[in-house]
């Protein structure tokens, strides 16, 4: 199945959480404590390279999970190594090109794959894929199957363009209900100014934060869903006028200062609390730290609401679109063999169990499983699937080569220090491009 598929289904997967009844640990191989069967009890130690360095509740989950694994396992020794998310991409694509990977690692979907894959140093894992043949419906595995191959399994579906908004800050100012249009969404910001207070707070020092949250959403809304896709087939381009028009809102927000003067050297983390502080009104982030901002919140959570960007006034693009994308499968090495090979499947069919992503849930976490809603599932995940099942917008840095994610990044930050026009940042990433071709 290819990755055009799994673009498109996205979040089709984001609302299975609350439809679905299909009952958890089914799993064939189980044996005692929910361990699948392996043939070998030989000592073994697998290293292993993730992102999972900042402290979000889902990334200490997967530790836990590992940890707890080891116990079960004692055989079994899992050496990991936590890895910023600023460097992971740039680090294993290295050592993929120089056949020195670790044995089992973190995959991104989509066009990240392509690296890994022209390299050939991921082991398919189709082997054991009846294990969730009842958990994970064909388009949650999409972006890890390449050529009818699959090569990872995915734990949780993220959408990187979620508006959070203090609701009293914005009643302060005139504002009871999120505007629907961007005409509001700038006469809002230019009110919240005018009051005191940073409009919206953006930690972009790691550079990603404005070309996958908010490029990936204003994109949309202006040049509409296909045109990332037209541009890597030749048929659109990024100096044609919709897409400057889409560099032109950063531009013009930039100018209008909706953002915090330290966007550059404050990281995504940072601005968090930045936001919690109430030192900004809003934040545009990943829908992962709902469950920081909302459901572990206990000062008064109801007061943060949740949003998409507005839509735009001559854009091709449908507003309630939300950018999404399944992540966090956990590759393979082509080089893994016998005891050690038995080891990394055995530890992935106890990773990914139905009880992974009832966990998540129960966290606040959308998954792309089919398994039953925990009793304790917040009021908070439920709002979030009923926010962004209206289709999906495509995340930039999924579908765009690294080469064009690199130059983005750095013109966008560029765009914010005043140092180039939205029309030179258009033309430095179609050089880019045409380069590519």
């Amino acid at each position: 199945m290819g990755t055009g598929f799994f673009r498109k289904s996205l979040l089709a997967v984001a609302s299975v959480a609350l439809i679905v009844i299909t009952a958890c640990g089914n799993n064939n191989t189980a044996t005692e404590n929910g361990q699948p069967q392996t043939a070998s009890d030989e000592k073994v130690t697998l290293t292993m390279e993730d992102n999972w360095s900042s402290p979000n509740v889902d990334n200490e989950l997967y530790k836990e999970r590992i940890k707890k694994f080891q116990e079960l396992n004692p055989n079994i020794t899992i050496e990991a190594q936590d890895i910023p998310s600023a460097q992971y991409r740039t680090k294993l694509r290295t050592e993929a090109a120089g056949n020195s990977m670790p044995d089992m690692f973190i995959l991104f979907p989509g066009i990240d794959m392509d690296p890994y894959i022209d390299a050939d140093v991921l082991m398919p894992i189709d082997e054991i894929m009846d294990n969730w043949k009842d958990v994970l419906p064909a388009q949650a595995l999409a972006g890890y199957n390449v050529d009818g191959k699959q090569y990872a399994i995915p734990t949780k579906m993220t959408f990187v363009d979620i508006i959070y908004y203090h609701k009293d800050m914005l009643a302060k100012v005139g504002y009871n209900e999120f505007p629907t249009t961007y005409a509001d969404f700038l006469d809002l910001v230019k009110k919240l100014k005018a009051s005191g207070v940073t409009p919206m707070g953006i930690g972009n020092k790691n550079r990603w934060p404005l070309q996958s949250t908010f490029m990936s959403a204003v994109g949309d809304r202006v040049a509409g869903t296909d045109f990332l896709t037209k541009v890597k087939q030749g048929e659109a381009k990024f100096t044609d006028p919709d897409y400057v028009k889409a560099l032109g809102i950063l531009d013009e927000l930039n100018k209008a200062e909706a953002f915090n003067s330290d966007v550059n050297t404050m990281d995504e983390v940072q601005v968090q609390d930045y936001f919690l502080q109430k030192k900004s009104a809003m934040t545009m982030t990943s829908s992962t730290i709902d469950t920081k901002f909302r459901v572990s919140n206990t000062e008064n959570p109801d007061n943060i609401g949740i949003a998409l960007f507005p839509s735009i006034e001559g854009g091709k693009g449908s507003a309630g679109k939300s950018a999404g994308v399944v992540q966090y499968g956990i590759g393979l090495s082509k080089e893994l063999s016998g005891a050690k090979k038995d080891a990394a499947l055995k530890f992935l069919q106890y990773f990914y169990a139905p009880e992974l992503y009832q966990n998540l849930m129960s966290k606040g976490i959308v998954v792309p499983a089919t398994v039953e809603m925990p009793a304790d599932t917040s009021k908070y995940l439920k709002e979030m699937i009923e926010l962004t099942k209206n289709g999906d917008a495509l995340v930039f840095d999924s579908v765009m080569p690294a080469t064009i994610k690199d130059v983005i990044e750095n013109d966008l930050q560029a765009i914010t220090m005043k140092q180039k026009t939205p029309e030179q940042v258009a033309q430095d990433m179609q050089e880019a491009m045409d380069k590519i071709k």
